[in-house]
């Protein structure tokens, strides 16, 4: 993968989407958290503490290789992704939550991301050239293209609301379209080991989005937070952006490893089915109430 094309497109295509996702935020999402202070402090504090820690005992209970430890790990550290948003409104979660949510995360993650994968390279690859990580210059550079991104995103938003409205999709389509070219490319330099890796992560990806997913409803309404705001949560703590961190794990100038990248790229495919059954469980236990409100949501 180390290649010139990879070396500059992978940061570029991750720019790309951060700019998309910055396009779809302004800064009433950020200044929302007054009015929901109690669940967004419960999904934060889920999503930097107590998942990378679920993720870290899952992979030392099912003794993981080094490189698909480190893989989960910086997936545990990823933030939300924008299709959180999607699936709350679709199963009634309340979304200006999610959305809050995903721009907080989304700007954290820029601090706590690199410190997880650091730490996480240095238990698991102690003594390997790998476990130099992601060191100042790599961790500044995950702060270039995603946090830059996202705000020269929000300011096209702020002066140029109508453009934002009609690119905001374009740009994302086209920059997951070149990532997964990018990914599918990875697949095949690696397709000898490509099945092995599936049978040593795929239980483990398993049962962190099973987690992840009932650690962000259960919290919130342990949290009294009502059913809307837990919907939100669930989705917004149990569907880590996979994008960012299979960007991060590709790229020849950060991470470099298919191997780390498996366990984003496995998690992704579980986590469409799972966070559906979750969904349909969730209009299930609705309170009548909020069934009514949201039968709109989907489709007979």
């Amino acid at each position: 993968m180390d290649s010139s094309l990879t070396t500059f497109l992978l940061p570029a295509v991750l720019a790309v989407i951060m700019f998309g996702l910055g396009l779809g935020l302004t800064v009433a999402d950020f200044r929302r958290v007054t009015a929901h202070p109690r669940p967004v402090a419960v999904a934060l504090g889920c999503q930097l503490v107590l998942l990378p820690a679920v993720c870290l005992g899952l992979v030392l209970a099912f003794d993981l290789s080094p490189a698909l430890a480190v893989g989960m790990m910086l997936l545990a550290a990823s933030p939300g992704g924008t299709m959180a948003n999607i699936f709350s409104h679709l199963f009634g979660g309340d979304v200006a939550l999610n959305v809050t949510l995903t721009a907080i995360n989304s700007v954290i993650a820029v601090f706590t991301l690199p410190i997880v994968v650091n730490l996480s390279l240095d238990h698991f690859m102690s003594g390997t050239d790998e476990a130099l990580g992601l060191r100042f210059d790599k961790t500044l550079q995950v702060f270039l293209v995603v946090l830059v991104p996202v705000t020269a995103g929000m300011l096209v938003r702020r002066r140029h609301p109508n453009f934002a409205e009609r690119s905001t999709q374009a740009v994302k389509v086209t920059a997951v379209t070149a990532l997964v070219g990018v990914i599918i490319a990875a697949l095949v330099s690696e397709r000898e080991n490509v099945l092995g890796y599936l049978a040593d992560v795929g239980l483990v990806a398993f049962l962190f989005a099973a987690i992840s997913l009932t650690i962000g409803y259960g919290a919130t309404r342990l949290a009294r937070g009502d059913h809307r705001q837990s919907v939100a949560t669930c989705f917004e703590i149990g569907m880590h952006n996979t994008t960012l961190s299979m960007a991060i794990a590709l790229s020849p100038s950060l991470l470099d490893s298919t191997r780390m990248a498996i366990p984003s790229a496995v998690y992704a495919v579980e986590m469409f089915v799972m966070a559906l059954a979750a969904g349909f469980l969730l209009r299930r236990i609705a309170p009548p109430e909020t069934t009514t409100a949201t039968t709109g949501a989907l489709p007979a």
